[in-house]
């Protein structure tokens, strides 16, 4: 079995996105470059691929699966690094539809 890294931040936005509303479902053991959270939010659903804002710039690329991924996925998908900012992410994106 291979067990898929979980960036440390992960826990708190999961926590945020549900104190604020949203229902959260885990998808980083999915693998294949499929991003981390899948959110609902006010009847409309959401893909966020975190990533840890407290390590380097370089240590927060998206991986060569990710960056497949990300390129062939035709709906949305947004990369957050802290629990403000995916709530930020969330209502931007809710507002935008």
């Amino acid at each position: 079995m291979v067990f898929k890294k979980v960036d440390s931040n992960q826990s708190k936005i999961t926590k945020a996105l549900r104190d604020f509303g949203c229902s959260v479902q885990h998808l980083h053991s999915v693998g294949k470059g499929c991003p981390d959270l899948l959110v609902g939010y006010k009847g409309s659903n959401y893909l966020l691929e975190v990533k840890d804002g407290e390590k380097p710039e370089s240590a927060r690329k998206l991986t060569p699966d990710q960056v497949i991924w990300h390129y062939d996925w035709r709906g949305q998908v947004a990369i957050v690094t802290s629990p403000k900012e995916a709530i930020d992410k969330i209502l931007s994106m809710a507002n935008n539809q």
